[in-house]
């Protein structure tokens, strides 16, 4: 079973290095690495060109677009995202591997800390989590920055997901595209990956009310599912 991981990035030169450093230095490495370009006009690519990493474009402005493009690109049987500043855990990809190899999952994700806010902990993405299962029924969602599902299934819900980044959290969106199509999403507690909190702390208000915002809408749009 092999592995594309998809990187949609929007002017993320202070990031990047950190993200792909990380991810080559696996012990199970990626079979295929794909960094969308959604229109940087930074030194995002050039850092990129670096490294043993196919840079394709997106012109449409938005991280669905760009997530879009990434999938539509990918080779192999297993996609897996992860956010242009995160930093990830040297078994990321083997553990990835290793859940869709054991268990018959259709999508997979983990949690996320911020390695650069003070007293950080996967407790808020873990909570976050268990809220969506309650109101899903018990059934997982997933987390943007730290996810990864089949191929196969991306083709199911490729015409059905939703393409308006203020309308929905494309995390949550894909993942209830999944679940009606009775897809099984597993959480993996033990795949955590370290983001950036520099939205967080450049803009709180918009996080913390925006978000729970776009959030209600996400679920108002869908309703139960």
């Amino acid at each position: 079973m092999r592995v594309s991981v998809v990187i949609p990035a929007y002017n993320e030169e202070v990031c990047i290095e950190s993200c792909l450093k990380s991810l080559l230095h696996q012990t199970v490495m990626a079979d295929e690495i794909i960094l969308v370009d959604n229109n940087c006009t930074d030194r995002t690519c050039k850092i990129a060109q670096k490294f043993p990493v196919k840079i394709i474009v997106e012109k449409k402005q938005g991280m669905i677009w760009a997530r879009n493009k990434g999938f539509d690109e990918v080779q192999f049987d297993i996609i897996a995202r992860c956010d242009a500043d995160v930093i990830l855990p040297f078994d990321w990809v083997k553990k990835i591997k290793e859940n869709f190899t054991c268990f018959p999952i259709d999508a997979l994700t983990g949690k996320i800390t911020y390695h650069d806010l003070p007293l950080s902990s996967p407790f808020f993405a873990e909570l976050y989590l268990n809220i969506l299962r309650l109101y899903q029924g018990g059934r997982e969602t997933m987390l943007g920055p730290n996810m990864a599902l089949t191929k196969n299934m991306w083709k199911k819900i490729r015409s059905e997901v939703c393409l308006d980044d203020s309308q929905v959290h494309e995390d949550v969106d894909l993942a209830i595209h999944i679940l009606k199509h009775q897809g099984k999403i597993k959480r993996d507690s033990s795949l955590t990956v370290q983001a950036s909190g520099r939205r967080i702390t450049k803009d709180p208000l918009s996080f913390f009310l925006e978000y729970p915002v776009r959030l209600i809408k996400t679920i108002t749009k869908h309703g139960r599912y």
